[in-house]
């Protein structure tokens, strides 16, 4: 019995410390989320899809293609716009690397579907880097729409 009791105290030490969590991390991501109100998600202003990328192409407009895909990806298939930066997401909050970044002109940040994407501009755009936009889709839908309509946009 004796030794139940102090395997129950034991698990009762490790659940309570389980169920703490970084306080101050959470008031931080409560300070970038908190933005993302309905109203913001519905406008969708932090996301480009294939067909404004075609036309930001077409009007030879200045913006910057961040790929933050890992070097193993990157590899096999990258974009190739002249403008174009290739930092993987774990080594893109490093100071250097966040030194790389325009603050004049938009960046179209990408990864393979979209959601890495997402979850970058989110913390860009709590840091300033209000000009940061997602590329909806990643590669997966470039490709996609490459095949489909790149010749009307792209020449």
């Amino acid at each position: 019995m004796k030794k139940l009791s102090l395997a129950m105290v034991a698990l009762l030490a490790v659940s309570g410390l389980s169920l703490s969590y970084d306080k101050e991390l959470a008031r931080r991501f409560d300070a970038m989320f908190s933005q993302m109100t309905p109203e913001v998600l519905k406008q969708k202003p932090c996301q480009i899809d294939a067909k404004q990328l075609f036309e930001m192409m077409k009007k030879k407009e200045d913006f910057v293609i961040l790929d933050v895909r890992t070097p193993a990806e990157q590899a096999i298939v990258a974009p190739t716009w002249k403008n174009t930066l290739y930092i993987p997401m774990h080594e893109l909050f490093k100071e250097e690397n966040l030194n790389k970044l325009p603050k004049d002109k938009k960046i179209v940040v990408v990864c393979h579907s979209g959601d890495r994407a997402a979850a970058v501009v989110a913390a860009l755009r709590a840091l300033g880097f209000n000009n940061a936009y997602q590329f909806k889709g990643g590669m997966v839908e470039l490709a996609r729409e490459v095949g489909r309509s790149a010749v009307d946009y792209v020449k």
